[in-house]
């Protein structure tokens, strides 16, 4: 929900109506927010619930190029210690990630996706950059979705994953660390018009 936008960023969290729409008690729902406080998403204040925490896009920006530098550190890394079981293991997420887009179900894409990049990251065989990778992409993730909601875009990042997974499995670390940068801004490019957008007077305006 937040990730899609369902739940807006500086938006107060109903405890109640979460359990009735998820069919679930507190206790889960409680130890989810924990999770989501960790991961940067909400934040929990006493006496005051949850809040869906709201990130300027100076910070979104800033924390693309953590993410960046970190995948330009395990690109090298991955194309040396991938194994033929992580090739294959991407490759079927790959397919499915093109099956998620040839159907127009961008959750299904996006989590796909997500989890790409970061099975390209722990390739690297370095635990502690991914946990930071980890920790710093749930951080933005709802941004990184917006990114998505450009069709040509989305097109274009699909073929983009190819080539990315293309330069993996030769092995050549080089030319997979400059796509996966190109990729990287390529979609903050457009996530970034997409919030601009939503922002400008007019489209307040309108709500």
């Amino acid at each position: 929900m937040i990730t899609s936008g369902e739940l807006e960023p500086g938006s107060r969290i109903n405890e109640r109506i979460l359990v009735e729409q998820l069919n679930i008690s507190r206790t889960p729902l409680r130890e989810a927010f924990k999770i989501l406080e960790g991961e940067g998403l909400i934040s929990i204040r006493p006496n005051a619930g949850a809040t869906v925490v709201t990130l300027s896009s100076e910070d979104v920006e800033a924390s693309i190029e953590v993410l960046i530098g970190l995948e330009s550190i395990a690109a090298e890394r991955a194309a040396l210690h991938a194994t033929e079981a992580d090739l294959r293991e991407l490759a079927e997420l790959q397919e499915k990630m093109t099956e998620a887009w040839r159907a127009g179900e961008l959750m299904s894409y996006f989590h796909f996706n997500q989890t790409i990049h970061q099975k390209i990251v722990d390739a690297a065989r370095n635990p502690a950059l991914s946990r930071v990778y980890a920790s710093e992409s749930a951080r933005i993730r709802r941004f990184r979705f917006v990114g998505n909601r450009d069709p040509e875009r989305w097109a274009r990042a699909v073929r983009e994953h190819e080539q990315i997974l293309d330069a993996l499995v030769r092995r050549e670390g080089p030319l997979l660390r400059e796509i996966l940068r190109a990729h990287h801004l390529s979609g903050w490019r457009a996530a970034r018009r997409e919030l601009d957008l939503a922002l400008s007077p007019s489209a307040s305006s309108t709500t």
